[in-house]
């Protein structure tokens, strides 16, 4: 591995992930404070996740094209930042709706661009990715908790700034990254690659399921946390819970991976959302939700390392940052977008507690697609 080429990465995953710690789940709370009905909250909170199906591909593509790997990520981390500030002062439904889409284009490619650029810089020692976005997860637990507080002791408007913050930090951070060499051939070449290998479809169906539920369970966490009687402290603290038992999972992957493939550690990331989404529709108390959070660690640290590990092995050549667009597209796009709105709209008809009973189906349903996965890698010998 090229110790110097990478010296950037632990840091810039560190403040990218406790930037958003600070601002995206604290947005539910925000459009509840503007008195928005719950089907306006998941219609805004289902909004940055389709942008990423559109913007996550064509930055990734443009990096693709043009190997100008740092300048992409540049541009998007100054775009999320002054478009954060701006989202703080929308206060009515349309500019909201404006703000947020903008916010999302820029924001939505970031780390999806930093992911394809580590890969590539690890070269054959692709297993120790885990360890290097472990310093992500270590950000997002240090700055929840933390923020939660200042939102609890003073307003919302403190995630805002405290994003703008730490993400201008990690600008910093980024423009160390060096600028990866030719491949020697034009992406728009392979295009054709992803219509035609039949394991894409099938594996970004699971990432949908995925991506569908983490969003319906996360992002109405707080509101159910809250309506069990939950401070804002106890809110933050429930992510840093959660991203503490990612720890462990992300420093382990290379063993997990060595022992078992991709495919097979996907499957075993859906049963326990399964579990997961499942136990919260049980629970009466806001300290047992804090127990269940230990589960987002088997769940999407999981989940995420054995997607970004799978998309690199089957990627055509010169297509990886497009390939890793795709997995994040799928999976925190179009399918955190729709779990969004169905989560929404489950909320505000069947409640909460349906919501995540539905959940739960949605991830069983991913896991029968996970052995259509295995079936079509044995197809083809991976």
């Amino acid at each position: 591995m090229q110790n110097k080429s990478l010296a950037w990465a632990p840091s810039l995953y560190f403040l990218y992930y406790a930037a958003a710690a600070a601002l995206l789940p604290f947005l539910v709370v925000y459009y509840q404070e503007l008195g928005l009905p719950g089907t306006q909250i998941g219609f805004l909170a289902g909004i940055p996740p389709l942008m990423s199906l559109l913007s996550a591909p064509f930055w990734g593509a443009v990096s693709d094209k043009t190997q100008r790997s740092k300048l992409s990520v540049l541009i998007a981390m100054g775009g999320a930042i002054l478009l954060a500030l701006i989202l703080s002062a929308a206060k009515t439904f349309v500019w909201l709706i404006l703000a947020v889409v903008l916010f999302s284009f820029f924001s939505s490619p970031i780390m999806p661009l930093v992911d394809s650029t580590t890969m590539n810089l690890l070269g054959g020692e692709k297993e120790r990715y885990g360890r290097i976005r472990l310093w992500g997860a270590v950000g997002w637990g240090i700055a929840a908790p933390i923020v939660g507080g200042l939102i609890e002791l003073g307003s919302v408007i403190w995630s805002f700034w405290s994003y703008a913050g730490l993400l201008g930090l990690g600008f910093l951070a980024a423009i160390k990254i060096p600028e990866r060499k030719q491949v020697g051939k034009t992406p728009h070449a392979h295009i054709r690659l992803f219509l035609h290998d039949p394991r894409w479809l099938f594996f970004l169906t699971v990432s949908f399921c995925g991506g569908m539920v983490l969003s319906m369970s996360g992002n109405f966490l707080f509101i159910f946390l809250q309506d069990l009687g939950a401070d804002k402290f106890t809110l933050g603290l429930s992510l840093t819970i959660a991203t503490l038992s990612e720890l462990p999972i992300l420093f382990f992957s290379s063993r997990l991976l060595l022992r078992w493939n991709a495919q097979q550690l996907m499957g075993a990331a859906l049963l326990f959302v399964v579990i997961r989404t499942l136990a919260y529709s049980f629970v009466v108390d806001p300290w047992l939700v804090l127990l269940i959070q230990l589960l987002h660690g088997p769940t999407f640290a999981l989940m995420w390392v054995a997607g970004v590990s799978y998309v690199n092995k089957i990627a055509p050549t010169g297509l990886e940052a497009t390939a890793q667009g795709l997995f994040s597209g799928v999976m925190l796009g179009v399918g955190s977008a729709i779990g969004a709105f169905l989560g929404g709209f489950l909320y505000e008809h069947i409640g909460i507690v349906g919501m995540f009973r539905v959940a739960s189906l949605v991830a069983l349903i991913g896991v029968c697609f996970m052995f259509l996965v295995e079936k079509k890698n044995r197809e083809y010998s991976l």
